[in-house]
């Protein structure tokens, strides 16, 4: 039986993502085709205790690449599989997906233990478990060892980050949401002030914990891109740039960038060395996967908690990956998404919440300063950031809300 600690299940619980229970239960519509997830037994020996599952789209030829998608605490693969549009880009461009799942027997709050050295190192714990699972997809399904790659959210995105710095041979390339580097955390106790408020180390000690990861490894390494948002403040923002600073680092690229551009939902990316490494800042976000519900090309996934609506993070690490058939830009069209959207706008009911400036916060539709609550987008004053003070915002534009309904 693995262990389960009562302290992280009352931290993480509380700092870490209560607010996701309900994330499991949004639900998208899946196209009508045969295609389901599917829960896969004996992959290995899972030393980890961890459950795979799997989806394999329709028609997938032999050769196909592969994700690995790690959810965020108290979500489920399914919950994560439905919400974040990855099933979208699978179907489109024929990939497979391979979800991993945390089971309450081995943290009460389902999150991947991020911080414990027996998960966190190659060929133990958690960290094999994973790597097992691409192997019976590779054994299995026929996929693509040289194109698998690796996503995550929170405690998901830490792992993501334990993936690629543990297995460099495994993994091509990977995405790390609102997580920490690798290694930030080696206990229970570090795992919340690396969660906030943040370590800083030079980018040479953070490409060293790398390093180390798998001594002698020599070959290349896994290009990263990294996902934060301002506002975040259960995994604060320095932690997007001290990854930036690890992976830039283990690359050998400088930590200035050789290119930045803004993009839709108030996203600005900022690329390193030869698109080594990308960042993605989302201003005014809080803590979760970006996603951009709609039919375009580049939108997708459903909003709910931790699902905040402002970019398709999806659409653009299926690029980055070479998902769609090598090609690593956004076609032209995403720089013009912003003009259609404010024409559509009226056809549909506007959107309007009345909850507590803290809870405007926490979903990601206003952000905190200096102890007031400001509505993204407009920047209006909507009073103290507490539980007492209640506004009413309608959103008249992806992530732009304003006060009154």
């Amino acid at each position: 039986m693995r262990r389960s600690s009562s302290t992280l299940t009352r931290l993480l619980g509380v700092v870490a993502g209560l607010a996701l229970a309900v994330a499991g239960a949004v639900a998208v519509a899946a196209p009508a085709q045969a295609a389901t997830l599917t829960q896969v037994t004996g992959f290995g020996s899972n030393p980890g205790n961890l459950a795979m599952y799997a989806y394999r789209p329709d028609g997938l030829p032999a050769n196909s690449p592969a994700v690995v998608l790690l959810h965020g605490c108290t979500q489920n693969a399914s919950g994560y599989f439905a919400n974040s549009g990855w099933q979208k880009y699978a179907d489109q461009w024929k990939f497979a997906l391979i979800v991993a799942q945390q089971p309450a027997g081995n943290n009460a709050n389902s999150c991947f233990n991020f911080f414990e050295a027996g998960d966190t190192t190659r060929g133990q714990g958690e960290a094999l478990s994973i790597k097992q699972m691409v192997d019976h997809a590779k054994t299995n399904y026929g996929v693509n060892g040289s194109r698998v790659y690796v996503s995550g959210l929170s405690a998901g995105g830490a792992m993501s980050a334990v993936m690629l710095a543990t297995y460099p041979d495994v993994f091509a390339a990977g995405s790390i949401i609102a997580g920490i580097p690798y290694r930030c955390a080696t206990s229970m106790v570090n795992a919340f002030s690396c969660m906030s408020p943040g370590a800083d180390k030079t980018p040479a000690a953070w490409g060293d914990l790398v390093r180390g990861a798998y001594s002698g490894y020599t070959g290349p390494r896994p290009r990263v891109a990294i996902w934060h948002g301002t506002s975040d403040y259960t995994v604060v923002p320095l932690n997007g740039t001290e990854s930036r600073d690890q992976w830039t680092n283990v690359r050998g690229v400088s930590q200035t960038p050789t290119s930045t551009s803004s993009l839709p939902g108030n996203t600005s990316l900022e690329v390193y060395g030869n698109d080594d490494v990308r960042l993605y800042r989302i201003s005014g976000m809080g803590h979760g996967t970006p996603v951009d519900p709609g039919s375009a090309a580049e939108q997708c996934g459903t909003a709910g908690a931790y699902f905040l609506d402002s970019i398709c993070s999806t659409y653009r690490d299926a690029l980055f990956f070479g998902l769609n058939g090598g090609g690593t830009n956004p076609t032209p069209t995403p720089t013009v998404t912003p003009t259609p959207t404010p024409t559509a706008t009226p056809t549909t009911p506007p959107t309007c919440v009345t909850a507590s400036n803290y809870a405007h916060v926490a979903a990601g539709r206003a952000y905190q300063s200096g102890g007031y609550a400001y509505a993204n987008g407009s920047n209006q004053r909507m009073g103290l950031y507490n539980t007492f003070y209640t506004s009413a915002l309608k959103q008249t534009a992806p992530n732009h809300w304003v006060i009154g309904c």
